[in-house]
């Protein structure tokens, strides 16, 4: 594949289409990338497995901690067409990222990364990788290894962000069971918010069942806390771990 580091180049210049709402509307390289520091991450398709699991998740998730470090905005690039993109951001209530379709992948063909997937019956398609580009200039670059597949090693969230800010140290993530309507539930969101932590919400009756709840707690209230793995239980209980953490 020989694919190349573009660190200290421009990135190409390309037109994208993109909708908003019932309307058109072209978005240009200058208009995501001018005068911003933002990072971008590529990947082979909305909707497959480790791009839905891991790849767009974890930058959704991290990216308050990306804005607190100087970044302006995160994209994420497939060779997609707008409507795809824009289907999977609201499934995966990816808020937090924009959604760029590269749907004639003439922007990744530019960054050298066009790569021929049809043994999948993908056709041409994005390798995955991320950079840092400041003011349309690649800073940085995180390139998955040139092995069969669709390796998934370095062009992670927090790989960018630890270069970003090597200081930083990776939140435990949470989540949290909630039921709409619920005033215990909005109590435990605000005290994560209060401490500055993110959490994914899996609310009971849209995501999962009062079943799910109680074969993993025993219980059949909400909230329910998780951080880390550790189950934490519900408000009173997570204010009593928020108080000593």
């Amino acid at each position: 594949m020989a694919l190349q580091d573009r660190t200290g180049q421009k990135v190409p210049s390309v037109v994208f289409r993109t909708r908003v709402g019932d309307t058109w509307k072209d978005v240009s390289t200058d208009d995501l990338f001018k005068g911003k520091r933002v990072v971008v991450f590529s990947l082979p398709g909305a909707f497959t497995p480790t791009c839905s699991s891991s790849h767009l998740p974890r930058y959704n998730e991290l990216f308050g901690a990306f804005k607190e470090n100087g970044v302006d905005a995160i994209y994420c690039v497939s060779v997609n067409d707008t409507f795809v993109m824009n289907a999977w951001a609201a499934e995966e209530e990816a808020d937090n990222i924009y959604m760029i379709p590269d749907g004639n992948g003439e922007f990744t063909e530019g960054m050298g990364m066009l790569v021929g997937k049809e043994d999948l019956g993908f056709g041409k398609r994005s390798w995955r990788y991320s950079m840092l580009v400041n003011d349309g200039v690649v800073e940085k670059m995180f390139i998955e290894p040139e092995e069969p597949g669709d390796p998934f090693k370095v062009s992670d969230a927090d790989t960018m962000l630890k270069f970003i800010a090597p200081d930083w140290k990776a939140q435990e993530s949470v989540a949290i069971f909630t039921k709409p309507g619920c005033q215990f539930c909005a109590k435990a969101k605000k005290a994560l918010q209060d401490k500055g932590l993110s959490y994914e919400e899996i609310v009971l009756g849209k995501d999962a069942t009062v079943t799910s709840v109680r074969a993993i707690t025993g219980k059949m209230t909400a909230p329910q806390v998780f951080i880390g793995g550790k189950y934490i239980g519900g408000s009173e209980d997570l204010e009593a771990y928020l108080a000593k953490n």
